[in-house]
């Protein structure tokens, strides 16, 4: 553990480094670090130890209804926590594993109750960084492992937003550099045998369609959701986030006093900025997080953003949008 003086106070701060060994270590003695993913970085802890997942909940300040995902490296070990795949399922598996997609199966009853919020189902994912696959392999447990944040924040993309937030409060970070997809997996689960998303991300929803035809969504659960990432209002920026046209949200919000997200039209401001210049969905995906930081740190008063085309990974990016502006008043506002 390092130390920093912070107004004239001694605060302990997070190691931060590469080494999988030590990331191992600590995780064999029921700590909880912050590892790599390709989508965003996770909080992880020994998801077969009730104390370890109890203190992920504690220092994100997640409520204990909302369920989280476990990390496996292959299907093969997948197949040990859960009591059946269904054939959709399995092809999805061997298709995008590792990847950012998440499958919500039942559950054996190893899988503590605490991991799921007491349901019969449990999220499961393979993924892709490499750094994470190594861990994963000197490990004999999977990995509980939501966006290693506080509860409801911009989910990070680098080990230094990991650090801003947790790094007081966790022993390690292991740095594989900025996630690659920057958003979080897809989440499919089936009822009767039929696919149902039920949160967008890193795969898309036409990319699951092509492999297995007709699928349902389910996204947004304002309580007791049943799988991870459902909640309402989330990726939230601590400053307002207006969702809308920019020239109609600049005639009520004066230019110099708000930031601006867009794919890549150009206000010439300085409190800007274009997720991909190019328009490219994929970058635009990668930089959304890391945006949304850096202006909630600019000199303004709120930020204004502007939908991107809703298909493909632009849906996932819209449905982060969306709940980043939502409010308790208006839970359920939709900018569509």
């Amino acid at each position: 553990m390092l130390f920093s003086f912070k107004d004239n106070q001694l605060t302990s701060m997070a190691r931060i480094g590469n080494s999988v060994t030590e990331a191992a270590r600590l995780l064999r003695l029921g700590e909880v670090v912050a590892i790599p993913t390709e989508t965003v970085y996770g909080l992880a802890g020994n998801a077969l130890n009730t104390r370890a997942v109890a203190r992920i909940f504690e220092v994100k300040e997640r409520p204990s209804f909302d369920p989280l995902i476990i990390h496996v490296p292959d299907l093969s070990t997948a197949k040990n926590f859960v009591t059946h795949i269904p054939e959709k399922a399995q092809l999805l598996a061997e298709h995008f594993w590792p990847g950012p997609l998440t499958l919500l199966l039942p559950r054996k009853k190893i899988i503590p109750d605490l991991v799921t919020s007491g349901l019969d189902n449990v999220a499961v994912r393979c993924p892709a960084h490499p750094l994470t696959q190594q861990l994963l392999a000197l490990l004999d447990f999977p990995l509980a492992a939501p966006s290693a944040n506080k509860f409801g924040r911009i989910s990070p993309t680098r080990a230094e937003h990991v650090d801003e937030q947790l790094g007081q409060e966790i022993p390690y970070i292991l740095d594989g550099g900025p996630c690659p997809v920057g958003l979080e997996s897809t989440i499919i689960g089936f009822e009767d045998e039929q696919p149902v998303i039920y949160r967008l991300g890193g795969v898309t929803a036409e990319e699951i369609e092509k492999l297995i035809g007709k699928i349902e969504l389910q996204l947004h659960s304002a309580s007791n959701p049943r799988t991870p990432g459902q909640l309402t209002r989330h990726y939230a920026p601590r400053k307002k986030l207006l969702l809308g046209k920019i020239e109609e949200l600049l005639s009520r919000h004066p230019a110099h006093c708000a930031g601006i997200l867009t794919l890549n039209k150009d206000f010439h401001s300085p409190y800007q900025r274009q997720l991909s210049v190019t328009g490219n969905l994929r970058e635009a995906a990668q930089n959304l997080f890391q945006y949304l930081r850096e202006l909630e740190a600019m000199p303004v008063d709120v930020i204004l953003a502007e939908p991107v085309e809703d298909t493909g990974l632009g849906r996932a990016i819209n449905d982060r949008l969306r709940r980043a502006a939502a409010t308790d008043e208006h839970p359920e506002t939709s900018y569509e």
